[in-house]
């Protein structure tokens, strides 16, 4: 299994970025969905985490102007975000909680590499 982002890149503050994470290989179903970042010498921030019906919560750091959202049919989560800052800056990654076939009795959580997100003048 893969998971892929896209999306990431150089912005201004004030602007706008769509994050995509595409899972792909042996699934049979995509179960809780979620966005993190990093920055360098910090741990991982959980962002928002998302059910396999599409109810999400968000973390504080993500209220307001994050907005996350999948397409199980095409194995893809989405996060939105508006209004960014330079502090947005980092690296932001999904995971994904899969079942890999019918008969699994556990789902197994991936993680893509990350985008990187640069909120610069």
């Amino acid at each position: 299994v893969q998971l892929v982002e896209s999306g990431g890149g150089l912005v201004q503050p004030g602007g706008s970025l769509r994050l995509s994470c595409v899972a792909s290989g042996i699934i049979f179903s995509v179960e809780n969905m979620g966005w993190y970042r990093q920055v360098p010498g910090k741990e991982r921030e959980l962002l928002a985490m998302m059910d396999i019906g599409g109810g999400t919560n968000y973390t504080d750091s993500a209220k307001g102007r994050f907005t996350a959202s999948r397409d199980n049919a095409k194995n893809t989560a989405y996060l939105q975000m508006n209004s960014l800052k330079p502090e947005d800056s980092a690296t932001y990654y999904c995971n994904a909680d899969i079942r890999h076939y019918a008969y699994s009795l556990h789902s197994y959580t991936h993680w893509g590499r990350g985008t990187l997100v640069t909120v610069s003048s």
